[in-house]
């Protein structure tokens, strides 16, 4: 199969090209300027493209050569977007001139990658772009699969950065106390489940959640990333009022990553309603935890996450 990952040289679509070579798959990574310094974490036998999925011309002759398409192409909704660009270019544009170009190209597969509580009217534009995004996928004359996860960790993840960019050693104010909650899954796990869903044609029309083994409020991960460091922290709470009244402050200032919106995405969770891994022939308890990736509180010994042939 020929596979294009736009967000290719990404943390997550730089592991899928990778388990989709290692499966015999021909991989192309799409993204705006790619370099060698992109593809340092893909393997040799993926081809580099260049194009920019808010511009359709620049796409569509690169995706009409392909058997399927995955969408990783997205802004973290963790830090305030780039100058110059938005949720709605990029999640909501970007899919639809993705999906134009597949279904123009005659692609046969098309996965989404969106985003737990992704809906239309939900309460951020992060969200309400990622729902929007939904409609035009499911809408397409394709063979599409939307998938939706928690926090994905692993080296080079943002997750674990942006908890220690956002907290202090020792001592450190989270908002409400850290209890919005996630359910965070090792990207070593992840991956080959999206390889899973282009190769078996039973996930077509599918929307699936995706989490871990665990729960994990902010406030667990600030310590379990401070405890595999060998320091301690403590948690002071901040109103959830002050802390938006603060970032509404930070708003307009560049050096400053976090703003209104990072404030209102915790103040829902980040969990499944209904762990889907499942429908990978996995059960959720023999996934990798966090506390055992950092190395601290790891429990019982893990088992190999994929099912055994």
């Amino acid at each position: 199969m020929k596979v294009l990952v736009a967000g290719g040289t990404g943390f997550i679509g730089s592991h899928l090209c990778t388990e989709l070579v290692e499966r015999g798959h021909e991989v192309t990574s799409l993204s705006r300027n790619p370099t060698s310094e992109d593809a340092a974490d893909l393997p040799d036998e993926v081809d580099l493209a260049s194009g920019d999925v808010s511009d359709y011309d620049t796409i569509v002759d690169t995706v009409a050569d392909h058997d399927a398409v995955v969408n990783f192409v997205s802004l973290s909704p963790l830090y305030q977007p780039p100058s110059g660009t938005d949720h709605e270019t990029v999640h909501l544009g970007g899919t639809e001139n993705l999906v134009r170009a597949a279904e123009e190209g005659e692609v046969e597969r098309f996965l989404q990658i969106s985003a737990l509580g992704a809906d239309p009217d939900g309460p951020t534009p992060y969200i309400r772009a990622k729902g929007r995004a939904e409609e035009i996928v499911r809408e397409a004359a394709l063979g599409w699969t939307i998938v939706r996860p928690s926090i994905v960790f692993g080296d080079g993840a943002e997750f674990l950065e942006f908890t220690k960019q956002l907290t202090t050693p020792y001592l450190t104010g989270l908002p409400g106390g850290g209890e919005t909650r996630f359910q965070p899954i090792w990207v070593g796990d992840f991956a080959p489940m999206l390889a899973d869903v282009l190769e078996d044609d039973t996930h077509v029309g599918q929307t699936y959640e995706i989490g871990g083994p665990q729960i994990v409020t902010l406030a667990d991960a600030t310590e379990l990333v401070y405890e595999a460091e060998g320091r301690s922290v403590a948690i002071l709470p901040i109103p959830m009022a002050l802390t938006k009244l603060g970032l509404a402050v930070a708003d307009p200032l560049p050096l400053i990553p976090f703003g209104t919106e990072q404030g209102e995405s915790l103040e829902f969770d980040n969990t499944v309603t209904e762990n889907d891994v499942t429908a990978f022939g996995v059960e959720p308890e023999v996934l990798l935890t966090l506390g055992s990736y950092l190395g601290v509180r790891p429990g019982e010994p893990r088992e190999e996450s994929r099912p055994l042939a």
